[in-house]
């Protein structure tokens, strides 16, 4: 329980209207979730606005509305808090709730089109090795410590967050490490929270669907970096044509990593095969498990990281070989016949280049590769042909087959990929709408040493057709058709 006048501390206040001297046992921002002992943030989201359902709150019990305007039909029992941006209010206000955990913690957040989960897993798999208790937030899951806990998005609603964030100081965490959205910072959703380094991957065409231009995407990343204090660390791929940007405004200490260019923290590819990579990192051997070009950014990141957050350079190194990769990134498995199944979540123009790629690089010669790719429906539509060109150009047979196409139907989606394969590439194309029968056909199609590659949903479990999520596993499918175990 706290006391709405403390829990308002830096809300960007602009007028109040009753008593502020009252108990708050829960925040909220869905009329749903009212009660009278909540306190209800009415939030302007991009589906609805929240000042809507102010009457429903309070018909719910709630007795604090925090909102941008006050209701025209003032309740006198009822006290209104008028703020600047409810939305960046929400996230204050929460963190304000839960004691402001992220004060309690070396929190870490990675940004980035790609490599996000595999930086803050790997992130997460160090430090626990390093011997400290820490804190999870990814697309794949929570972790308290050594708890798990289900995630619904890539980074949670500033409640969520802060509960999270709390529990984990609770639980005796360190070290936190969260994965950070283009849409959770434009959302304001990591408002009021403190991070101690902020780590950018890479930027490419992405939810295009949601920021309308790339500008804007790459706008939303770097508003991340914006908001960094004088003594947290910025590290950024120096490599990615964008890096820089997103240090422009930055308070923040300012580091670089990279393979090709120079860098803070630099690395050099010496092995890259199925079994994993031999890299020089900062004029060191090591041997990893990981698999690939991008995972050697991902592990330099990782390697970087920990050593701004103040680890011994040889001892991080050590343990790098050790670490393995999160569920559904460039997950390999074998056969009896040598056919080769990988599972990943590469659902990007630019992530499934790179998959392909990385397969291209290390294949010992004539195996064939085959490729099983859909898009997700509801999504940024002008992906869709480059998803199908790109698995084209890099694959000797291609399965286009649905992803989740949430309220799209399944074959429209299909034919808007389509409009990306070219004439020399139709014969040997095919689209199977059915997901499970397009990794039943991949499989038929492989002789012994061939690839097949099945893209674009890696370690999600479902399938979500028309609002409902029906059980699905693409390494769980793959495996039964390999005649492996599961």
């Amino acid at each position: 329980m706290k006391l709405l006048k403390d829990i308002l501390y830096k809300a960007g206040i602009d007028d109040v209207i009753g008593n502020t001297h009252l108990a708050v046992e829960k925040v909220c921002f869905d009329s749903r979730e009212a009660d009278k002992f909540s306190a209800f943030v009415a939030v302007r989201g991009s589906q609805t606005d929240g000042h809507l359902f102010i009457s429903k709150a309070i018909a719910s019990g709630s007795r604090i509305i925090i909102c941008e305007e006050f209701p025209e039909d003032v309740d006198p029992i009822i006290t209104y808090v008028k703020v600047k941006d409810s939305a960046q209010a929400l996230g204050v206000i929460a963190s304000n709730f839960y004691d402001n955990p992220s004060e309690h913690l070396e929190l870490v957040g990675v940004t980035g089109t790609n490599g996000k989960t595999t930086v803050v897993t790997l992130l997460y798999q160090l430090f626990k090795a390093l011997g400290y208790k820490c804190g999870l937030i990814s697309t794949v899951g929570n972790k308290v410590a050594n708890h798990d806990v289900p995630a619904t998005h890539t980074t949670p609603d500033p409640v969520q967050l802060n509960k999270l964030l709390a529990q984990m100081v609770e639980a005796g965490c360190r070290y936190a490490f969260m994965e950070v959205s283009s849409h959770a910072v434009d959302q304001k959703r990591i408002a009021g929270i403190r991070f101690k380094g902020a780590l950018f991957t890479n930027i490419t065409r992405d939810h295009l669907d949601y920021h309308k231009t790339f500008d804007n995407y790459i706008k939303a990343k770097k508003g991340f970096f914006d908001m960094l204090p004088s003594d947290a660390f910025a590290l950024i791929n120096a490599d990615d044509v964008h890096g820089e940007v997103m240090l422009q405004n930055t308070k923040a200490k300012k580091y670089a990593f990279a393979l090709k260019t120079d860098a803070d923290f630099k690395a050099k590819i010496l092995e890259n095969h199925f079994q994993g990579l031999n890299l020089i990192v900062d004029e060191r051997e090591v041997w990893t498990k990981l698999i690939g070009q991008f995972n050697a950014y991902n592990l330099l990141a990782t390697y970087a990281a920990g050593v701004l957050l103040g680890q011994d350079k040889m001892e991080v190194l050590t343990m790098v070989s050790n670490l393995n990769p999160p569920s559904g990134r460039f997950q390999y498995i074998q056969n009896a016949d040598k056919v080769i199944g990988i599972v990943d979540y590469a659902h990007t123009p630019d992530a499934l280049k790179n998959v392909l790629s990385t397969i291209a690089s290390i294949k010992n010669g004539n195996e064939k590769v085959i490729t099983v790719v859909g898009c997700g429906g509801d999504r940024d539509k002008g992906k869709r042909p480059q998803m199908a060109k790109i698995a084209c150009e890099l694959s000797d047979k291609v399965i286009l087959t649905s992803d989740n196409p949430r309220t799209e139907q399944a074959d429209q989606i299909i034919k808007d990929m389509q409009a990306g394969v070219e004439i020399i590439h139709t014969k040997k194309t095919l689209a199977i709408t059915d997901r499970r029968e397009a990794i039943k056909a991949a499989t038929a199609f492989a002789e012994p040493g061939d690839i097949i590659l099945v893209a674009g949903k890696g370690h999600e479990t479902y399938q979500e057709i028309n609002g409902v999520r029906h059980d699905f596993d693409d390494l769980k499918i793959l495996n039964e058709m390999l005649n492996l175990p599961n």
